[in-house]
């Protein structure tokens, strides 16, 4: 019997298995966020009564009307429909991985509701002083993560964690759902932009924290007042910067256009060799003294700028330079491009 063998079949074996690898490091990527998420909403958010937008603040503000119901469940209440809705409507566009992270990320909550609190009666008042607790010698119960009189903290780590947890569920094609959903169907029918969608949704839903947790609209009376709203902008202003910076990354592109009175060869091969990037030059023509010039556009990271600048001034120091962010960098060296599915950024 002859074993039949090819080098062909052999490097079609291994990129399955690469591919394979991907994926699974991808999924497990997600459900890594979904956690991060669910974590600073149940140990720093949910507790506390801050109201940082999204379906999960809608979920907690009903969480206080009806406590005995979760607020992961109350997130299944409005993402289940919000998915459906939008499988009917943009189908495939939506993706397996915003449908796979919108169920998981609820769930994870409810299920972290039951590691971090003793019983049921605290999971329905969310009460931060039995939040991670133990019973000392002297019978008493002590939290190990009550935060109640630091709340700035809770909301700066809320934040951060929530963050960095969507941001790195949106690094691998997918969204946890909610109002991103909102934002990409008032994107289709309302003609507003996704950002603007998802802006809307979440101003809609903190007021909502303020009218029933802030000024206690339907809880008797017993409101938190306005500064809980202030802590609740703190918590979404960190997240939105977290965010940006995780998906971004540390190192944001900068568009630099570079203006030579004389081209100078060293910078070419400075770019070239040194920085192992590429370039296009430009012809340019001075409004004033219309005479021709050349300039240069490139693009490096945050941290070669000033390297670059010291060049730019070393070469040519009557130069003229504009250095401005590059938000999205598609194209070799750089970010690759985005699937045709994939979420909407702005």
């Amino acid at each position: 019997m002859k074993l039949k063998f090819s080098f062909a079949d052999m490097a079609v074996s291994a990129k399955e298995s690469v591919t394979d690898w991907r994926w699974w490091s991808s999924m497990g990527q997600i459900v890594l966020g979904c956690l991060l998420v669910a974590l600073a909403f149940v140990v720093f958010i949910n507790p506390y009564d801050l109201v940082p937008g999204g379906i999960y603040g809608l979920a907690l503000v009903l969480h206080n009307l009806f406590p005995s119901i979760q607020v992961g469940t109350f997130g299944y209440m409005f993402d289940v429909p919000l998915i459906l809705t939008a499988i009917l409507i943009f189908g495939g566009k939506l993706g397996g991985r915003t449908i796979f992270a919108s169920f998981v990320t609820p769930g994870l909550m409810n299920l972290l509701d039951y590691l971090v609190y003793p019983n049921a009666e605290a999971i329905e008042a969310l009460d931060p002083a039995q939040l991670l607790s133990y019973t000392n010698k002297a019978g008493e119960l002590v939290s190990l993560c009550d935060l109640s009189n630091h709340l700035l903290l809770a909301a700066i780590i809320g934040g951060c964690l929530s963050g960095v947890g969507v941001g790195i569920v949106i690094r691998n094609n997918a969204a946890t759902g909610g109002t991103d959903i909102t934002g990409m169907l008032l994107h289709k029918f309302a003609k507003m932009k996704f950002a603007n969608g998802v802006l809307l949704s979440d101003a809609l839903i903190v007021l909502s924290g303020l009218v029933v947790i802030g000024f206690g609209v339907g809880l008797d009376g017993e409101g938190k007042g306005l500064l809980l709203s202030l802590y609740s902008g703190v918590c979404i202003f960190v997240n939105a910067k977290v965010l940006g910076y995780t998906i971004d990354g540390a190192s944001r592109d900068k568009l630099l256009y570079i203006i030579c009175h004389e081209h100078s060869e060293a910078m070419r091969e400075y770019i070239l060799k040194d920085l192992d990037r590429g370039g296009t030059y430009l012809k340019a023509k001075g409004m004033y003294t219309q005479d021709e010039k050349e300039m240069i556009f490139l693009v490096v990271s945050r941290r070669e700028v000033r390297s670059v600048q010291q060049k730019i001034k070393e070469f040519d120091p009557r130069a003229f330079v504009v250095v401005t962010d590059a938000y999205d960098t598609f194209g070799q060296g750089f970010k690759p491009f985005p699937e045709e599915d994939a979420m909407p950024t702005e």
